[in-house]
């Protein structure tokens, strides 16, 4: 059935197909169509960050980004659901045309910019939703806040999700906000790392209830880039890495359609860069905090590595839009 769906969908444009996608998912998550994309996956239980995921394998974030279609989603079997990129003020992103499909290395090519309806939104939604389950939510800065001010952006963002996240993920390496993978280095990463760990403390009291912490980073740092960000996070004492967003190196698609359009790659091809971050992330953390392991999975198989690598939990994007629901089912059964 996805197959014949996929075959229509990838007719159109890339970002239309989205857009229509997520309207029908929205639409109709709550009524009896929706047996297109119900399923039964085994349960799987596995605790992160003390948390019990009813499976390892999530969504992860971009594809829902304003939470519109949680129930969905949650309906396909996934384990965990993070929704987002939101940032504190609605903004439009990038301009059109900016997600590119690359069909013969199943791979997308996006610069998006972090459009979203607002982080008020997505709360709005997230209450309406009638899921239960694990939801994380991905925050990040508008494009128009400055560098300097960048902190507050995540911090009013914070505030706003906590009471109805079970994890918050902060997003510093999107390669489509001008700046934004600064704060994966130095100074930056410190004073950024320092304040949310204090959002948090003052939240959890407010609220009775700890929430955890996720750094999502980039497959393109170097080894002592890997490095100096365990140790940072070992200090701020963050409650899980996600590894890995997209990339901006193109040399697994030399040639193909689309390879130089600007923005972040993903994908089949992102697996060896994104598995070896993995892998190095977990020598240097010494199991002082979990991986969330995301970039190329699309089967069991390559969702084995990620674990065997060292992560904790899985996540998947672009394998999921190749090959649908299915795939979910597939991973959790046989893993």
């Amino acid at each position: 059935m996805y197959g014949i769906m996929r075959k229509w969908l990838f007719s159109k444009d890339a970002e239309q197909s989205h857009d229509l996608t997520l309207r029908l998912l929205k639409r109709y998550a709550n009524t009896p169509l929706a047996w297109f994309w119900r399923q039964q996956v085994e349960a799987k239980p596995v605790t992160v960050m003390g948390i019990e995921f009813p499976n390892p394998v999530g969504l992860a974030a971009g594809l829902d980004k304003n939470a519109e279609c949680i129930d969905a989603f949650a309906q396909m079997g996934f384990g965990f659901i993070e929704v987002g990129t939101v940032t504190p003020k609605p903004q439009e992103g990038n301009p059109k045309p900016r997600l590119f499909r690359i069909p013969e290395r199943e791979a997308i090519i996006n610069r998006m910019g972090f459009n979203n309806l607002g982080v008020d939104y997505l709360v709005e939604r997230v209450q309406r939703a009638k899921f239960k389950g694990v939801l994380g939510i991905n925050i990040g800065k508008n494009k128009a806040t400055a560098e300097a001010d960048a902190v507050h952006d995540y911090v009013h963002c914070m505030r706003k999700v906590y009471a109805f996240a079970s994890y918050i993920t902060v997003n510093i390496s999107s390669p489509n906000t001008p700046g934004l993978r600064a704060f994966q280095h130095g100074d930056a990463l410190h004073q950024l790392l320092a304040s949310l760990k204090q959002t948090q403390a003052e939240l959890a009291t407010e609220h009775g209830r700890y929430v955890p912490l996720a750094v999502k980073i980039a497959p393109d740092l170097d080894n002592d880039g890997i490095a100096a960000m365990a140790a940072a996070l070992i200090e701020h004492q963050i409650d899980a890495v996600i590894a890995t967003n997209t990339t901006l190196s193109r040399d697994a698609v030399v040639g193909c359609k689309h390879a130089d359009e600007a923005g972040g790659l993903s994908g089949k091809v992102l697996f060896d860069a994104s598995t070896a971050v993995v892998k190095q992330l977990a020598e240097h953390l010494q199991g002082k905090l979990p991986i969330i392991a995301v970039g190329g999975i699309d089967s069991a198989a390559a969702a084995q590595a990620k674990l065997a690598a060292g992560a904790s939990l899985v996540q998947v994007y672009t394998g999921f839009i190749y090959h649908g629901p299915q795939l979910i089912r597939t991973i959790v059964n046989d893993l």
